[in-house]
């Protein structure tokens, strides 16, 4: 399927710019005294971000990290409303809102938002489908079991890329029942939310079968998770270089997207996924 979102021909860098005071990895780096967003500083660092590469600036007002409380809906605008209306002004880009909650991705939609990234794909609240289609914006889909506070209890699969696949097609037909064009959708597997380290390694290694499963591109966030740390033992701080790695392997199996912090390694993995996945397929054709 041909995507608005992420154009054929290239893999898509989605940027990562959390603007809360409890993100895993990032965790207050905007706030000013007090707990407001320091709205000039997240410009000028989402400036770089795009200069480095970037396709897409996706920008959170709620930590979704695991164990993480839900932020109320008004907190949520009040942190990344403000950004997303100063970034497009001053950046020529999409610019995404990292949301579960309908009114949040209303408010910045209207404040220049034209992505919508729900890490629950509609389960957590069904009425931003309707959002998104009223605003023709493109919305990503992810898979989650429960919620951030709970999702790391004892997650269970049986075969994790089948079922993940089936539950993301059930989040496709939701958003397309409730208006939203098949191609401004894309799916995101949800690596570190709710599942086990071998849940992510199968979903990160099969990007490709899950896409052929759903029918939509593809988006894999294993930016500086938890399952990088199991498998090197470095510090949240310390995995851009498994990050990247990680990006590589994924794009070489057939992934349409990277969802990172680092955008300048990711522009550099990427090329080498893609560079080896073209030099795969076109083996295979001379075969």
């Amino acid at each position: 399927m041909v995507s608005a979102i992420f154009p054929p021909g290239r893999v898509t860098i989605v940027a990562i710019l959390n603007v809360t005071p409890d993100s895993f990895s990032d965790a207050g780096r905007f706030a000013r005294p007090g707990g407001r967003v320091d709205v000039e500083r997240a410009v000028d660092a989402a400036a770089l971000l795009v200069a480095e590469g970037a396709h897409i600036l996706d920008v959170g007002g709620e930590s979704t990290r695991p164990g993480a409380r839900s932020a109320p809906a008004d907190v949520e605008i009040e942190r990344t409303a403000p950004v997303i209306e100063a970034l497009a002004k001053r950046l020529d880009l999409p610019i995404s809102i990292d949301t579960r909650k309908a009114s949040v991705a209303e408010a910045a939609l209207g404040a220049g938002a034209r992505l919508v990234n729900d890490v629950s794909g509609l389960r957590h609240d069904a009425e931003l489908a309707g959002i998104a289609a009223r605003a023709k914006a493109g919305l990503i889909l992810g898979h989650l079991r429960g919620d951030p506070e709970t999702m790391q209890d004892d997650p269970h699969f049986d075969d994790v890329l089948r079922e993940v696949g089936d539950e993301l097609a059930d989040s496709v037909r939701r958003a397309v029942d409730a208006g939203v064009a098949p191609g401004r959708i894309v799916v995101d597997p949800g690596i570190g939310f709710g599942k086990r380290l071998k849940d992510n390694l199968v979903l990160m290694a099969h990007p490709r079968e899950l896409g052929d499963r759903v029918g939509h591109p593809v988006l894999v966030g294993p930016s500086r998770k938890a399952f990088l740390g199991t498998l090197t033992g470095d510090p949240v701080g310390a995995r851009d270089a498994a990050t990247a790695a990680a990006c590589a392997i994924a794009c070489f199996a057939g992934a349409d997207g990277v969802r990172v912090h680092d955008v300048a390694g990711a522009v550099r993995a990427v090329a080498v996924g893609r560079a080896l996945r073209s030099a795969r397929e076109q083996g295979g054709a001379r075969r």
